[in-house]
């Protein structure tokens, strides 16, 4: 299988950013001209993360395949940020899905992404996360072919693994992407069942 998807210029080796099958957006252009350390930092972690993607395409063949092998990686990122998270943020551990979901969009986005998801539609059981910036889709444009790929899978898997870390169990999908022609990115989660703790040793 032959992936449309490639870096034509590399910024580790002095180029500009990277253009895949389209001719790079004027709002690139202009982050190039005037990065400052942070921004630069950003391009590159987006860059890796196509970088990744493309080879999962390749090894893989199959977006479908993908999707599943990029939830399951954020997944197991989630799992390893929550105490990072707690201890950086000095947040107190959430009590039910409205506060995780109210903390996940306006204190895990900012810390990780640098952007604010706005949370609506919200329950005691479901809610979506709806943001308009996405530093991981810069510079990203998916070829008709590729339309079955969802392309920000990690993020539903990290969300995933997280909310794993303090008992609840929940689902959670892209369901409007910029990448698909939508006017934002939405996630939508649902809380299936709050888990029991297990403790690693018995009381005497």
């Amino acid at each position: 299988m032959k992936v449309d998807v490639s870096i034509s210029k590399d910024p580790l080796k002095g180029d500009g950013c990277a253009k895949r099958r389209v001719a790079m957006s004027s709002k690139a252009k202009s982050a190039l001209s005037g990065a400052t350390g942070e921004r630069i930092n950003s391009e590159l972690f987006t860059l890796t993360y196509g970088a990744l993607v493309r080879h999962l395409l390749l090894d893989l063949e199959s977006p479908e395949e993908v999707n599943k092998q990029l939830d399951k990686m954020g997944h197991n990122i989630g799992i390893r940020l929550v105490d990072d998270f707690l201890a950086k943020t000095n947040t107190t551990r959430c009590r039910n899905f409205r506060e995780a979901a109210k903390t996940i969009g306006e204190t895990g986005f900012k810390m990780f992404l640098g952007i604010v998801a706005r949370v609506t539609q919200v329950s005691e059981t479901e809610c979506k996360l709806s943001f308009t910036e996405n530093p991981l889709t810069d510079f990203v444009e998916l070829p008709e072919k590729l339309q079955p790929l969802s392309y920000c899978s990690l993020l539903c898997g990290v969300i995933r693994g997280a909310l794993e870390q303090i008992a609840m169990k929940v689902d959670v999908s892209i369901s409007k992407d910029p990448l698909k022609g939508d006017d934002r990115f939405e996630l939508h989660m649902k809380l299936n069942e709050y888990e029991s703790e297990e403790y690693p040793f018995k009381d005497d």
